[in-house]
């Protein structure tokens, strides 16, 4: 598989491309679905919330949180998740930046 290449485009661009990455699985999106419902950090039910593995769902947190739209704190044995707000608003702001483009003229195709 050859490189991405991500040097050859924008910041923003890299950004946007990061941030859509976490709604490419419908797992990601359930868990942040799940996560905005309770409205609470969380620490063990997503498996059975999400009725997937628990590896499964461990790398699904693993990239929510590398993407910083959320984070964990250590409570015991266990790790609790929540949204990360400050990110999350930086990530609507952006989105919503680049998808409320429109075409100014319809003269193509």
């Amino acid at each position: 598989m050859g490189l991405a290449k991500t040097e050859m485009f924008t910041d923003k661009q890299n950004e946007i491309s990061l941030f859509a990455k976490a709604f490419g699985h419908p797992a990601r999106v359930a868990i942040l679905q799940h996560l905005f419902k309770i409205n609470s950090c969380i620490c063990g039910d997503l498996v059975s919330e999400i009725g997937l593995a628990q590896p499964t769902i461990s790398q699904h947190l693993k990239e929510l949180k590398h993407l910083g739209l959320i984070k964990g704190s250590v409570e015991g044995t266990s790790v609790c998740y929540c949204i990360n707000t400050e990110n999350w608003a930086k990530m609507k702001s952006i989105m919503l930046q680049f998808l409320d483009q429109d075409i100014q003229s319809n003269d193509c195709c």
